[in-house]
């Protein structure tokens, strides 16, 4: 397979701009740039396809370009139902410098900054030389600016479409740029930054869209319980994006392991004849963990995680380090305490019993747990000495529900 034809088994590719995309892609020596804007200091999994669509066209010969938007950042692009909240340039300017360093070290991608053609801009020019070329009628008929026009959409908002377009006329005439990818949310303003060369210039650039990320219900994946997956491993531990991806819907999973891996057709397709044989084996879940968590953090961190969902699920966390501890128990109900407790007052503490009279029927019951050390004395001592670091403390009540008590 070519990489036009392998982008479409993969179901990566959406709209394309032109017929002559196919040859393009497959011939190789495009440049191209992929771009986001600085909303937060990590990528997240829903900018991990994206950017992996990038890699693969590097793989087959065309040159990627990252635009991290620090201008367009400071605006923010249309949401479908409300306008984003304005962020600082101080905070436009933190995000970018670690989404640059982030994006850099994972991929090896050259990164640009839009801030620096829009910072010595006077709005004359830009009306002049930009605005000039779009036409009101044209933007209304965008998807994304239809869909917010019941609501009311800013002036702001509103020229973002022009500042995408600016972007790639720019990068297309000071770093050679002939193409642009993008999500299927994007397709408008690739649309609009097309249009724009060929007014301007007559140049023919082109653009394709790739679909986004889903659920089974159509709502965006790389959310656990409200929380975005991020890259950063600060922020989602190798061990709670494991956890994302075993989990994961079993009728997506081969969707994400053509989108997220590079795994090949017929190791795909021989994961999908297990997952459809011995879906409880989850083997296509276990392959999409395994390949995007070594990917971004190595071999290393994967087998780390793998070794802690082990302990978890045999009950055994008193080998756990503390370092561990933290990472899978990201998200429990917590307390500090600055003193030893007793067993049933810790209980009562984190909120595993509502009393002391029913923390000592857990006690008594044989059902509580102190780093992972069953516990039936009632006189029991909940220690910062012994805890994980002398820091932490892991209690579970039952089979699944933990608490934990961080000792100041």
């Amino acid at each position: 397979m070519g990489i036009y034809e392998e982008l479409v088994w993969r179901g990566l590719i959406k709209d394309v701009s032109s017929p002559e995309l196919k040859d393009k892609l497959n011939n190789g020596g495009l440049t191209f740039y992929i771009g986001t804007d600085p909303t937060g200091d990590s990528l997240h999994i829903g900018h991990f396809s994206s950017f992996l669509i990038s890699k693969r066209l590097k793989d087959a010969g065309h040159h990627p370009i990252l635009l991290v938007g620090g201008g367009t950042g400071l605006i923010g692009d249309p949401k479908p139902t409300a306008e984003r909240p304005m962020i600082t340039y101080e905070q436009v300017e933190h995000n970018f410098n670690c989404l640059k360093k982030q994006a850099e070290d994972i991929f090896g991608f050259e990164v640009v900054n839009n801030y620096d053609w829009y910072k010595d801009m006077n709005f004359i020019d830009f009306l002049r030389d930009y605005g000039k070329y779009f036409n009101v009628s044209y933007m209304l008929n965008k998807d994304i600016i239809k869909r917010r026009l019941d609501e009311g959409i800013t002036y702001a908002e509103f020229s973002y479409m022009i500042l995408q377009a600016m972007d790639f006329y720019v990068l297309h005439k000071e770093r050679g740029v002939d193409m642009q990818v993008a999500g299927q949310d994007q397709w408008g303003n690739i649309t609009a930054g097309i249009e724009l060369a060929r007014k301007k210039d007559g140049s023919e650039l082109l653009g394709f869209t790739m679909p986004l990320l889903t659920k089974s219900d159509g709502t965006k994946f790389g959310k656990s319980e409200g929380k975005a997956i991020w890259l950063d491993r600060e922020k989602t531990s190798p061990y709670e994006m494991y956890q994302f991806f075993i989990n994961s819907e079993d009728e997506k999973v081969i969707d994400y392991l053509k989108f997220l891996t590079f795994l090949s057709k017929e190791e795909i397709e021989a994961l999908e004849e297990s997952h459809k044989k011995e879906p409880h084996k989850r083997e296509a879940h276990k392959a999409l963990a395994k390949e995007v968590i070594t990917f971004l953090h190595g071999e290393e961190a994967y087998e780390e995680a793998v070794a802690i969902s082990q302990m978890l699920f045999s009950g055994q966390i008193k080998d756990l380090t503390y370092d561990q501890v933290k990472e899978c128990f990201n998200g429990v109900p917590t307390v500090e305490v600055d003193e030893d407790l007793m067993i049933l007052n810790a209980l009562v503490k984190v909120g595993a019993a509502s009393s002391n009279r029913e923390a000592r029927q857990f006690v008594k019951g044989g059902s509580v747990m102190v780093n992972g050390e069953k516990v039936t004395d009632e006189k029991f001592v909940v220690a910062k000495a012994n805890a994980y670091g002398e820091k932490a403390t892991v209690i579970r009540r039952g089979k699944k529900k933990y608490f934990v008590i961080n000792h100041k």
